[in-house]
């Protein structure tokens, strides 16, 4: 579902709102992560998800059709502008957060293969 706005000063101060939030919440998961706990899960999570479409969607729109914004407020593009940069390095930071985890976990799952490999090999015997 599009932001519903009537202006591009509207659009812009949803976009600012909607890309703040999505921060804190990324910022929220990488903490988690980071410090080697699942990541946001319940409302929160459905939340970022729900958020994360929904900002996807925006700057498709915004892309397609600049006349949506380009009335805005300088000053309210300058916020967004920052808000969006700050929102881009939250983003490699929690893809950085979640490489480590895959990382680690396809080590688990080699590491736990190898050891029922081994055990249902049995021992070895003497050749012929």
């Amino acid at each position: 579902m599009p932001l519903l706005a009537d202006t591009p000063a509207d659009r812009a101060e949803q976009m600012l709102a909607l890309t703040e939030r999505l921060t804190l919440l990324l910022d929220a998961e990488t903490q988690l992560l980071q410090a080697r706990q699942p990541p946001l899960a319940g409302a929160e999570g459905e939340e970022k998800a729900r958020l994360a479409n929904l900002y996807r969607q925006e700057m498709a729109r915004i892309a397609e059709n600049k006349s949506l914004i380009a009335g805005a407020p300088k000053p309210l593009t300058e916020k967004l502008k920052a808000a969006t940069t700050r929102f881009r390095t939250a983003l490699k930071t929690h893809e950085t957060a979640l490489i480590g985890v895959k990382t680690i976990t396809e080590g688990l799952v080699k590491a736990i293969a190898e050891e029922v490999r081994a055990a249902r090999a049995g021992p070895a015997g003497y050749g012929a």
